[in-house]
Order: C-alpha cells, then sequence, then structure tokens
C-alpha cells in the first residue's frame, strides 16, 4: 500500500506513551487521526486537541471499535495486556472485525509473542517472562496469556495484518527507523533495545511497507551495538529472512 492510499488512520490505546508517540508520527505525515482510549485517559491526549478526534471507551468494546475505525485505511493497535477479562484478545478481535477490507492492521507486542515456534529466548528471559505472567494473574492486573491469545488471532486472520514485536524499551529522541528480524534469537536483535518513540515509528512505517504483510518482525534499535555489528555501521538494513 503506497503512501497516498493512506489517508486515515486509528490509534488504538492512543493515551498511552507508544500510543502518543503513534500519534504525533502519524499526524507528521498528514494522516487524518482518530484516536481510541478509555474515557478516564482523554486528558493525556490534550496535547493533540483539534488535531485529532477521540472516540472515548474501552478498546475491547465491539461497538466502540467499530465507530472508530469507520473509513480507517489503517489501524495501529497497542495489544495491552490489562486485567483478567481477555483486554487484548477482546480488542484483537474487534479490529479484526470491524476493520474495513484491506485495510493495514499494524498491532504491537512484546518479543515474547512466537509465531512459529522458531524464536530462541534466553533462560533468563523465559523466566522473566514466567514471574511477569504468574504476578500478574496474582494480582488480577495482567493476562500476558491473553496477550498470547490476541495475537494466535491475528496470525489466523486473512487480514492485511502486521505484528510488531517490541525489545526492551527506553525513553529519548528518536534515532531512526529500527531493525529487524523475523526470530528472537537472530544476532542482529541481541542488544534488546528500542526506543520507544522509534517503535512507534516502525508501527506508522508498516503501515505502507507492503513486505510486512503476514509478517510478525521483532525489532532492536538501529544505533545498537548489535545493529551496528550485524550492518557493518549502516543503518539502511532490510528486513532479515531467517
Amino acid at each position: 500500500m503506497g503512501t497516498d492510499r493512506v489517508k486515515k488512520v486509528c490509534v488504538v490505546g492512543a493515551s498511552g506513551k507508544l500510543g502518543q508517540y503513534m500519534v504525533g508520527h502519524a499526524l507528521e505525515r498528514g494522516y487524518e487521526v482518530v484516536g481510541v482510549c478509555r474515557e478516564r485517559s482523554v486528558p493525556k491526549l490534550a496535547g493533540f486537541e483539534g488535531r485529532m478526534t477521540v472516540v472515548p471507551g474501552p478498546t475491547n468494546d465491539p461497538e466502540v471499535i467499530r465507530r472508530a475505525v469507520a473509513g480507517c485505511d489503517g489501524v495501529l493497535t497497542v495489544l495491552v495486556p490489562w486485567g483478567v477479562q481477555q483486554y487484548a484478545s477482546g480488542t484483537a478481535q474487534a479490529v479484526l472485525d470491524h476493520a474495513r477490507p484491506g485495510a493495514r492492521l499494524v498491532f504491537s507486542c512484546g518479543w515474547h509473542i512466537t509465531r512459529d515456534g522458531k524464536d530462541k529466548y534466553s533462560r533468563m528471559f523465559t523466566t522473566g517472562v514466567r514471574i511477569a505472567a504468574a504476578l500478574g494473574r496474582l494480582v488480577r492486573a495482567v493476562e500476558i496469556d491473553d496477550q498470547v491469545e490476541a495475537c494466535r488471532r491475528v496470525f489466523a486472520s486473512d487480514t492485511r495484518w502486521t505484528v510488531v514485536r517490541g525489545s526492551s524499551l527506553e525513553e529519548g529522541e528518536s534515532q531512526g527507523l529500527p531493525v529487524w528480524s523475523r526470530h528472537v534469537g537472530d544476532p542482529v536483535l541481541a542488544s534488546n533495545l528500542t526506543r520507544r518513540v522509534d517503535f512507534a515509528l516502525f508501527m506508522v512505517e508498516a503501515l505502507t511497507d507492503d513486505t510486512l504483510v503476514q509478517e510478525a518482525p521483532a525489532i532492536v534499535g538501529c544505533r545498537t551495538p548489535s545493529a551496528f555489528a550485524h550492518t557493518g555501521g549502516s543503518h539502511d538494513l532490510p528486513g532479515q529472512n531467517t
């Protein structure tokens, strides 16, 4: 899908840090932007007042999503595993059900999501995910398994989806478009660090990158040591097909 075919974009989860960066990148490209967030979080979008439309409500509410994505050429969705009420999978399903046919659907998640089982994780990483999942269930705050289910539904769909799998994140000025690989464990990803603003940049860029359709790229910052080692100092890196 060329840039000229993207006119209107919906950001689902617009009030979060990643969502706000995506809103900013989308507005810079001249897109008409619709944002979805919980009603209590609407004030976080005050800096964009007059420049975007906000649809308040739970992102796993099908009616809220239906209204928000109407007429949108692309939908950028933050799959947040909040609570224990299938929030992530409900959000993903609502987007899959109500986005217009042919729309570009770009979802965000973490490295723990695997599409084909070929990702290679360190023992420390897998232990950390298990602990986070157990603690989340204990306090009924996070449901990591539901994020896995959300991505399973996306992978099984015949839509024009991309699932962007983020490394550990940090704040800071943009360093440029992250580099990516199909599998966690590939050397280019070893640094495991990306600026959050650049994670958002990759999400927005994916709207017009047809090579990412039905791909689940795992990303890392383009200025990290592992990225430099792989490119020989060049930042112009296409996706790895490993």
